[in-house]
């Protein structure tokens, strides 16, 4: 077994496969760079609690524990032009937290650390340059001129993935026309535990509680903007930030002050036409990359793993070929499926909220506070999203 890429997918995969009992090899252009407590990553994730489990039966969650990890326990979500507030609580819903706050750094550090422990072989840095296959098998060349034959290459390098373009597998993207500038800021009142995010008509702005700093004032932003208004908000000075970032906000939590500096990432979305193509299996951002409005990205791409380890398991308590193709047919199919519906759904969100057309204006904010209002829709949405 091989994966390519060893972000937070492809290690989780190569670690869940290992500890089946598999030979895996995990190759990456690069190893990760150690994560320090002292320099909080800008990369956050909103992790779901399904995905928590998954790491915790890998053996790995404890560890991330252990280091900074931030729960929450309430969502709040509404719109700048009014109307009602949808407000998802962790005590109604029978839970002690709806999910965490993680740093990518710190998921990846922990992940790394677990492999040679499952007896994994990592090779980096090592990048894939060529890929021959047949129904036995795939072979591997790299640019230092070796080779790895073996019966499934798994592709989980990025939205960018090498070893999906040698595949043949084809991508449809949508530029959105929009970035997302992330930062860590302060803020006067404390952010109680609550995910909080406003929809405005460039796009929704997030505040994600952080468990750096003064924990209980702490958050991470994510404001996504048009490209142009990205460009200008990069350029303020930390006043004029502040300024700008507490009016987009509606001073919900009193004035954000800038702790970090601001980065920006495009926005796309980009889903690519088959997760299987002979003896190479797509997931993770190589496979589908959705806009962070939800937070669900790497939550889609664990997904992936879990419900590959789950086949693959069954498969071999039965004694059963577990690489058989329909076997990973089924499997191609269902991720597909699932994470389509997921990145349309996406897409419908923030076109409908990031727009000031009077028509959607009047009917984003009746459907937040309707959704609020209704126990049952109000639970419903969180199973979703926590993928239960």
């Amino acid at each position: 077994m091989a994966v390519v890429g060893g972000g937070v997918v492809g290690a989780a995969c190569a670690l869940a496969l290992a500890r089946l009992d598999l030979d895996v090899t995990l190759v990456d252009a690069a190893a990760p760079s150690p994560w320090s407590a002292a320099v909080p990553d800008l990369r956050v994730y909103a992790f779901a609690p399904d995905n928590a489990a998954l790491l915790e039966t890998l053996g790995v969650w404890a560890r991330v524990r252990e280091e900074r990890l931030q729960p929450y326990r309430h969502m709040r979500v509404w719109d700048a032009a009014g109307g009602g507030e949808l407000h998802f609580d962790a005590d109604a819903l029978g839970r002690r937290e709806l999910g965490w706050i993680v740093e990518h750094g710190l998921l990846v550090d922990r992940l790394w650390a677990a492999l040679p422990q499952a007896g994994v072989d990592v090779r980096a840095p090592l990048r894939v340059e060529g890929l021959e296959q047949d129904a036995e098998g795939a072979r591997l060349r790299f640019d230092d001129g070796s080779r790895l034959e073996a019966r499934l290459a798994i592709a989980a390098d990025g939205a960018d993935s090498a070893l999906r373009a040698l595949s043949g597998a084809e991508v449809a993207a949508h530029d959105y026309a929009q970035r997302g500038v992330v930062a860590f800021v302060e803020t006067e009142r404390p952010h109680e535990e609550t995910a909080w995010q406003r929809f405005l008509p460039d796009g929704p702005l997030a505040f994600l509680p952080f468990a750096g700093g003064r924990a209980s004032t702490c958050s991470s932003i994510v404001w996504t903007l048009p490209q142009a208004r990205a460009a200008e908000v990069l350029a303020l000075d930390d006043e004029a930030f502040s300024h700008a970032l507490t009016r987009a906000f509606d001073a919900r939590l009193g004035q954000a002050r800038p702790l970090s500096r601001r980065v920006a990432f495009p926005l796309r979305r980009q889903l690519t036409d088959r997760y299987q193509l002979g003896r190479v299996l797509v997931m993770g951002d190589a496979a589908h990359v959705v806009h962070p409005l939800a937070g669900q990205g790497v939550n889609l791409g664990l997904r992936d793993v879990a419900a590959l380890r789950e086949t693959i398991a069954a498969a071999l308590a039965r004694g059963a070929d577990w690489s058989s193709p329909s076997r990973l047919a089924r499997w191609a199919r269902t991720r597909k499926s699932e994470n389509a519906v997921a990145a349309w759904s996406f897409d419908g969100i923030n076109r409908v909220f990031s727009s000031d057309g009077l028509r959607r204006t009047l009917l984003r904010g009746a459907l937040l506070g309707l959704a609020g209002k209704l126990p049952p829709v109000t639970a419903a949405l969180w199973r979703r999203a926590a993928g239960s």
